[in-house]
């Protein structure tokens, strides 16, 4: 059972680089056994002339208590800021140990976590942090991370100071993969590593991904490679943060999770839809037909392109002032599975289910403030760039012709266009 455990949360308002205390977090055991999540906005808080709501749909910016017992008492914001399974294997490694209780990682987060929230146990927030890896510390950061992937006990040299230093930063930025922040030409970028076991070139394949939806007129985050100890590593911009004099500007950002307010445990999977997505941008998006638009025009790409683990965690709403926005494509990856009749997404498409075809894609375009026509001529001309272009945008990205044609099932498979569907 989880024991009784309260923080601080802090936020980094619009305009501003320093956090303010937001309110308190609390979670807490029943007698049933289940844990209680509580936030209060504090009052001095909700006084500020730039107070703004921790999330559009849960923590609306109002005086009295929220609680929730889904995801042991974590509302989605907060658990959106929580370390992902990479971060949590960083923080267990710091420990010595595995039996942590999800407070613990939430505490142990790093300071330049997922948005513009912040945890403490005190009520005045400390200072943001300032230093960042730079890509000239990349060559250190790929060899701590090869010792984390092979649960290597010691490095040569401070290991525990290499592991730290790859604890702070990035462990809050989704997915599994390696990765790190650097500070590059002025910006924070997230990087992710290869790893032994790829099949491909993973940072090539993702940045050639990223391009791909970019030539489809897609709103995706900026991409640069580079090569470290012979190794490429995908840079890719954080589009959460911007620099000011003094420090960076952090903007809210939460997922699809958040949104829909559901879990993301595979067992919930069926409450993963971009039909009911697309209901709650309508809602909370202030430019709802534009995003509408830009959402479904990802839902037919990620089903060109086999890009199957387009989970909720994989799709996010950013704030860079007040008013709420579907953010930048991220996490573009093709999955070149065998089946060729039938591949499916994480996410409901349409009306027969995640059927990645041509006609479920179509069938709820209504949902996406799009006509028939709309839709149809967009799902067209995405399909003629892909087809079109696919190959030479990855050859441009440096993908190799022997990881192209790794790859290359991912592309318009051939039930995609199957005209009868079950």
């Amino acid at each position: 059972m989880t024991s009784e455990r309260e923080c601080y949360v802090y936020i980094v308002p619009p305009g501003a680089t320093e956090f303010v205390t937001a309110g308190r977090f609390r979670v807490f055991p029943t007698p049933e056994g289940e844990s209680v999540g509580e936030f209060v906005y504090g009052r001095r808080y909700l006084e500020r002339v730039d107070a703004v709501e921790l999330d559009p749909v849960e923590l609306k910016l109002r005086r009295g208590s929220y609680e929730t017992a889904r995801m042991e008492g974590f509302f989605g914001a907060i658990r959106d800021s929580m370390p992902d399974f990479w971060g949590r294997r960083i923080i267990e490694r710091n420990a010595g140990h595995t039996q942590l209780e999800e407070f613990d990682y939430l505490m142990q987060g790093p300071d330049d976590r997922t948005g513009a929230l912040g945890f403490g146990l005190n009520v005045e927030p400390s200072a943001p942090r300032r230093k960042f890896n730079r890509t000239l510390d990349l060559e250190r950061l790929l060899v701590t991370a090869d010792a984390v992937i092979n649960d290597e006990s010691d490095l040569a040299g401070s290991a525990a100071g290499q592991v730290e230093a790859l604890m702070l930063l990035g462990t809050s930025m989704g997915g599994a993969r390696p990765k790190a922040v650097v500070e590059h030409e002025q910006d924070l970028w997230l990087t992710k590593f290869t790893r032994q076991d790829d099949r491909w070139n993973h940072p090539r394949v993702e940045h050639g991904l990223l391009k791909l939806a970019e030539a489809c007129n897609l709103t995706v985050a900026d991409s640069e490679i580079t090569t470290v100890a012979g190794r490429d590593v995908l840079l890719v911009r954080r589009f959460d943060r911007d620099r000011m004099k003094g420090g960076y500007r952090r903007y809210r950002m939460v997922s699809a999770l958040t949104l829909l307010q559901i879990d993301d445990d595979p067992t919930a999977r069926t409450d993963w839809s971009y039909i009911l997505l697309a209901d709650e941008l309508r809602r909370v998006s202030a430019e709802p037909a534009a995003d509408l638009r830009e959402l479904f025009g990802r839902m037919c790409f990620n089903a060109m392109v086999s890009n199957l683990d387009d989970h909720p965690r994989n799709h996010a709403v950013l704030a860079k002032e007040r008013d709420w926005r579907l953010s930048p494509a991220f996490d573009l990856t093709p999955a070149p599975v065998i089946a060729m009749d039938r591949r499916d997404l994480a996410m409901t498409c349409g009306k027969f289910g995640r059927y990645a075809n041509r006609i479920n894609l179509l069938s709820q375009h209504g949902r996406f403030l799009l006509s028939k026509t709309e839709a149809v001529a967009l799902l067209d001309r995405t399909v003629e760039t892909v087809r079109s272009q696919w190959r030479t945008v990855m050859r441009h990205a440096g993908v190799s012709e022997a990881d192209c044609e790794a790859i290359s099932r991912a592309f318009l498979y051939d039930g995609f266009f199957y005209e009868e569907v079950a």
